[in-house]
């Protein structure tokens, strides 16, 4: 498969700074900010939560504001749902240096030499060394000295290992909504080939649609996990029968990066699910899934894609004017947007530092776990659609010749619309 490094455009123009994350606080009704607050793990919180948003969206006629309207309300359903997640699991989640969410007390390092590390222990930090798999990737995990926040000890770290790079374990959350029910048994067919499409998510349930080879492997506490917006997301990749993917049948390499763990969607847990998949032979990967900038998953994703792994992520939904959500953003991953059933761009699509691909992302089913199949929405699952028509082309260049070209002169498009009429709406 040929690798393909995304052309930048000036989408990224209009972001707006963290602030004004606060100020949308105060411009959200406060019987919608109310409806915005999910409770359990991450895995069940950040769904829960989306679906909450996309219904203050779609009920409120949000989609007819201003666009500095719906950016306030956007930023303060983001704001709102990374609050409740720190009031519900504050033992287990913190903000690091940038006020982005992440794993409490642990900090990731990559370049540190045996000095460095021996230093780091003599000023109190726990230090474990663990390589990745597949990846030829070495990391210190360092576990912040009790009593010091995880921003303080970001800082301490690089002034005593300045040669080093230091990341949080930022939280990646899922990039849409689903309908219907949450549990459901988890898909498993015993071990797939290589060549089978990856995808890092929740865990995938069984359904009837998922034909094909299903692998699944944990990479958090409780992993895997059946998880509606994993079951969702695999439909749109390989499902045959009532949800019909973009590659029907396709075998699937399932990481749940989340479990039962109030910290799931970790960026650690990110990396190593990207390793396995590199070490599996897996060429395409799905990451519906969107969070800060972070230096370790920026270099485990140069590192997957010279192993002959291209990365397909979704843009989120904090809308255009929101920062720039990562994975997507980073050069080499091709990022998705989403459209509605008419053809237009989701008002809430981000846009990342680039858009590569639009899909559909709205007006559309997909399979639930409880074995039927439902209404979805976002950005999360236009990305599984550009995955899956990429694993059956089995190249970029296959690819771009066919896409659509969006109604006028429309921008934001990417290189074009993709799998355009995959909804499952029958």
């Amino acid at each position: 498969m040929d690798h393909y490094a995304p052309e930048r455009t000036g989408d990224d123009a209009m972001r707006l700074t963290r602030p004004w994350m606060i100020a949308g606080l105060i411009l959200i009704a406060p019987g919608a900010q109310a409806q915005l607050l999910g409770r359990g793990p991450v895995g069940q919180v950040v769904p829960d939560v989306l679906d909450r948003v996309e219904n203050v969206i779609e009920g409120s006629g949000l989609e007819r504001l201003s666009p500095a309207r719906l950016a306030d309300r956007l930023i303060a359903a983001r704001a709102a749902r990374i609050g409740d997640l720190l009031r519900r699991h504050g033992d287990a989640v913190e903000l690091d240096d940038r006020r982005e969410p992440a794993r409490r007390g642990v900090i990731l390092l990559t370049g540190a030499d045996a000095a460095s590390l021996d230093a780091l222990r003599a000023a109190g930090f726990g230090v474990e060394s663990e390589a990745v798999e597949g990846l030829d990737l070495s990391i210190a995990r360092l576990q912040v000295p009790q009593g010091r926040s995880l921003a303080r000890s970001l800082k301490d770290v690089r002034r005593i290992a300045p040669q080093a790079q230091a990341s949080a374990d930022n939280l990646y959350f899922p990039g849409g909504s689903t309908s219907g029910a949450t549990a459901g048994g988890l898909a498993s067919s015993g071990t797939v080939g290589r060549g089978a499409a990856g995808l890092i998510d929740g865990g995938v349930a069984r359904h009837p649609a998922l034909t094909g080879p299903v692998e699944q492997r944990g990479f958090a506490p409780g992993a895997p996990r059946a998880s509606a917006h994993g079951t969702a997301v695999a439909s749109l990749i390989s499902g045959a029968g009532s949800v019909r993917g973009a590659a029907p049948g396709a075998a699937l390499l399932v990481a749940d990066v989340y479990g039962d763990d109030p910290a799931g969607g970790g960026a650690f847990a990110i990396v190593r699910a990207l390793g396995w998949m590199a070490a599996r032979g897996v060429p395409v990967v799905t990451v519906s899934l969107v969070g800060p900038d972070n230096a370790l998953l920026a270099g485990a994703i140069r590192l997957a894609r010279d192993k002959g792994v291209t990365v397909v992520a979704a843009v989120g939904n904090d809308g255009p004017a929101a920062p720039p959500a990562y994975p997507a953003s980073y050069a080499g991953v091709i990022a998705v947007t989403g459209i509605d059933g008419r053809g237009r761009l989701l008002p809430e699509a981000g846009r990342a530092a680039h858009v590569d691909f639009a899909a559909p992302g709205a007006d559309m089913n997909a399979a639930r776990s409880d074995g039927g199949k439902g209404a979805v929405r976002g950005t999360s699952f236009a990305a599984p659609l550009v995955a899956g028509r990429l694993l059956a082309r089995g190249s970029l260049t296959a690819l771009r010749a066919e896409a659509e070209a969006p109604k006028g002169k429309a921008r934001g498009f990417g290189k074009g619309i993709i799998c355009a009429t995959c909804r499952n709406n029958d």
